[in-house]
């Protein structure tokens, strides 16, 4: 995505949780725990995106900063210019923690042989517009 943003003169912008082990950011601009990165080669000193993790100097409030995250981190990467990107769910062995999540018990779960009494179907309806 990086590579064809930048190819076609957008630049891309990636949204890090800022919550994710391993996060490196400046954190005056972390917001709800999240920051938006650009991660142009023109705003990005040694820019460097490899299969598990991002790296990269940047200025920001004009101090230069050293910024590294997981790939597992990056919530999303979109176009500046057109708001046109893609964005990532956790998935699983990504690193969240599924200890915490709810699961319904074997007595909550709806029998699956449901299609014994299908809904009684409904007639059309019409109205008169005037």
């Amino acid at each position: 995505m990086h590579e064809w943003m930048t190819d076609n003169g957008q630049t891309p912008l990636v949204v890090v949780d800022a919550n994710v082990a391993g996060v490196h950011v400046p954190e005056s601009g972390i917001k709800d725990g999240r920051i938006v990165l650009n991660i142009d080669w023109a705003a990005t000193r040694n820019l460097e995106i490899e299969n598990n993790q991002v790296s990269f100097d940047a200025r920001f409030d004009g101090v230069s900063h050293s910024v590294s995250f997981p790939l597992e981190a990056v919530q999303g990467i979109y176009a500046r210019e057109s708001g046109q990107g893609m964005l990532f769910q956790n998935e699983p062995g990504s690193g969240q923690d599924l200890a915490s999540q709810p699961v319904a018990d074997a007595d909550q779960v709806g029998d699956s042989n449901d299609d014994d009494n299908p809904p009684p179907p409904r007639g059309p309806v019409l109205r008169v517009v005037k």
